[in-house]
């Protein structure tokens, strides 16, 4: 193959790689325009006398005994705003009940109940969380889901609903701090994370797209009206992605949906290390359960466009292109425009891409992590982050947290 041939064919693929990629990073580019206006972060509360008795919490159980106890003791320092604490666990086998037990000792709000037997068509979390609603009291006005592995700060539920009734959400779920520890995971989670960030607006700002509604199930205040009036979580029963579901059905019946910034008012430990964070939360990202079949395309098309391919075409033009001896200014006036275009379009999303680190550094708790600096290396994660969402898309998952699914 001659040299002009060669480089017919280099400007025809950058160029078609320049068509893609524009309009996608013209969408990124006008959601994170949207950060300056997005709500700050919630801020701890101390309740007030209206407050009183107005939220019934409920946390889905399976096997959380090792990482429960912070949930139990942020619960018990909540105030009077929490009516009852409903443990709905799904026969575990660790022990789980007996510290809940332990826990009502010493705080009477504290109850756990075991759920019913999976009905077909059920996934274990959304069954959960609908027994532990129906079992609940119907003098709360809210209705508030916790996961296990949540660690609450004091003032967490009073802040968290005189937002709700300040704002006038009907549903309002919080992003968290995520606590790192290993140097695999500080690495690759905030490049599965990223996948979040790149597909939807900000936490903070109103989502005015039901099918775009972002929310998050680890804490996840719902009006007890609302809930009751969409069935409770039966709209969202077989859905591996519950809290998406529930929150975009909620939203398309004209119900005000937020979801917000929580890295000051809860921490999570969500997996430990690297494999399991790719096992467990890779297989979830995707949103497909909650998502039809076009924006799912479409998202995968934005993911690659956007974070997946330009890290990738930035090496290969160090790579590929002429050798190092040439001086910069030799290298870019030897390449034809097309392909120059392509570098300089890649070049930018990837100053982007650590600059978002600056972002998301307050959404990660690095204080005891071990290799906490691959914080700022996880953009090289990136084209694997965007190739889990690809390999989680069109699978549907057979097992989940101990559960078997056929």
């Amino acid at each position: 193959m001659t040299n002009d041939n060669a480089l017919i064919i280099e400007s025809a693929i950058s160029l078609l790689l320049v068509l893609i990629q524009v309009p996608a990073t013209a969408i990124l580019f006008s959601r994170l325009l949207k950060g300056p206006r997005r709500l700050p972060p919630i801020e701890p509360q101390q309740p007030t006398l209206e407050l009183l008795g107005k939220v019934s919490v409920v946390v889905p159980t399976l096997n959380e005994a090792l990482r429960i106890s912070p949930l139990l003791a942020g619960l018990s320092h909540q105030s009077y705003e929490v009516r009852e604490i409903i443990v709905v666990d799904s026969k575990s086998v660790d022990g789980t009940p007996d510290l809940v037990k332990a826990t009502q000792q010493k705080d009477p709000r504290f109850r756990v109940m075991t759920d019913d037997p999976l009905p077909s068509g059920w996934v274990g979390r959304p069954w959960a969380l609908h027994n532990g609603f129906l079992s609940s009291s119907e003098g709360s006005q809210w209705f508030l889901g916790l996961d296990a592995d949540i660690q609450p700060h004091p003032g967490l539920v009073a802040g968290l609903v005189k937002t709700a009734e300040a704002q006038g959400y009907d549903l309002v779920s919080l992003s968290p701090q995520f606590i790192l520890k290993y140097p695999g995971e500080c690495w690759l989670q905030p490049a599965l994370l990223m996948t979040l960030l790149y597909r939807f607006d900000p936490a903070g700002i109103n989502t005015e797209q039901p099918e775009r509604v972002m929310a998050n199930g680890q804490c996840f205040l719902c009006r007890r009206s609302v809930l009751a009036a969409v069935g409770g979580y039966s709209s969202a029963s077989g859905s591996f992605c519950d809290d998406v579901t529930l929150a975009r059905n909620i939203a398309a019946q004209g119900y005000k949906v937020g979801f917000l910034d929580g890295a000051k008012v809860l921490k999570v430990r969500m997996y430990e290390g690297a494999m399991e964070t790719w096992k467990e939360w890779g297989r979830s990202l995707d949103l497909k359960d909650a998502t039809s079949r076009s924006q799912l395309w479409g998202d995968l098309w934005l993911l690659t466009s956007v974070q997946g391919l330009p890290l990738l075409i930035v090496l290969s033009f160090a790579l590929i292109s002429p050798p190092l001896s040439y001086s910069l200014q030799t290298r870019l006036i030897a390449l034809p425009t097309p392909p120059l275009l392509l570098l300089g379009l890649n070049l930018f999303l990837v100053v982007i891409r650590f600059a978002m680190l600056i972002a998301i550094a307050p959404s990660y708790d690095r204080k005891s992590a071990k290799g906490g600096w691959l914080f700022w290396l996880s953009p090289f994660a990136d084209p694997l982050a965007v190739l889990r969402i690809f390999l989680s898309a069109f699978r549907k998952p057979r097992e989940w947290r101990g559960r078997k699914y056929s």
